[in-house]
């Protein structure tokens, strides 16, 4: 066999290989999503999730599929010392999951890591100063959080923090390659409604932050609208009744976009 026959060789059968290989390894994806769904992790889930229990039984079983593709898709890696158990991987997913129920959307396409630290850890800032933090998210295919404050936010879901709900928020609103406040919606006839109903609020919330008043939402939404959709995400998941008295047309929006009604999970 001379060159230019080896070279035609490899041209031919190098892409049928890579076919092959992209083929089994669905297979497997598929095989390892039909497994039933572990009792572990649904005892996890009961004890760490609280809505769940009052979620109906077609969005548990929505929730139990997200959170077995999250979990077969997205890769862990325990920082700080950390050491990795079902129970941190299960509730981070779980609670990831439940930003996508109803969507219809693939599990977080552009994410491929979560990083998870003990408690908040030290990272220098653009002016190399040391910062303190919970958790942040990449547009490059990361998430970072403290296992600590994912922890109470699980424990605790009607204070209107949850740690994964703003980081995983972020990672929709990154989706479209900007974190601006606004994710990718279900039609361009949205966006119009969405900015003219979130720039009003934000502006809304940050004036009362600017006179010291009491808000539903937490202060940090002031920061800027990428910020403003994330605490806005945690108030509507955690605080849906008084999100919907103090900011009716801002809590339309966000259920027209997450496509639930999380009052209907309150006791």
């Amino acid at each position: 066999m001379d060159l230019v026959q080896f070279i035609t060789l490899l041209l031919v059968v190098t892409p049928l290989v890579v076919v092959a290989v992209l083929v089994r390894k669905r297979q497997r994806r598929r095989q390892a999503l039909a497994q039933p769904f572990p009792a572990e992790w649904q005892t996890i889930i009961q004890q760490n999730l609280p809505p769940y229990s009052k979620l109906s039984p077609d969005l548990q079983r929505q929730l139990q599929g997200y959170t077995q593709e999250f979990l077969y898709d997205k890769s862990f890696e325990g920082c700080g010392g950390l050491d990795l158990t079902n129970e941190i991987k299960v509730t981070i997913a779980a609670q990831a999951s439940l930003l996508l129920l109803n969507r219809k959307v693939r599990t977080y396409p552009k994410l491929f890591s979560v990083l998870v630290y003990p408690s908040t850890y030290m990272v220098k800032n653009e002016m190399e100063v040391d910062s303190v933090r919970l958790g942040e998210s990449w547009r490059t295919g990361a998430v970072v959080l403290a296992w600590d404050s994912v922890k109470q936010g699980a424990a605790n879901f009607a204070d209107g923090h949850n740690l994964v709900i703003h980081e995983f928020a972020h990672q929709l609103d990154q989706e479209d390659g900007a974190g601006d406040g606004a994710p990718v919606l279900a039609g361009h006839s949205s966006y119009a409604v969405w900015a003219q109903v979130l720039s009003k609020e934000y502006e809304r919330l940050c004036a009362r932050v600017d006179k010291g008043k009491n808000t539903v939402m937490d202060a940090y939404g002031a920061t800027n609208p990428a910020e403003f959709f994330a605490v806005a995400s945690e108030t509507f998941f955690e605080k849906p009744e008084q999100l919907h008295l103090k900011y009716p047309e801002l809590f339309d929006e966000l259920r027209k976009f997450y496509q639930v009604d999380p009052r209907e999970w309150l006791d």
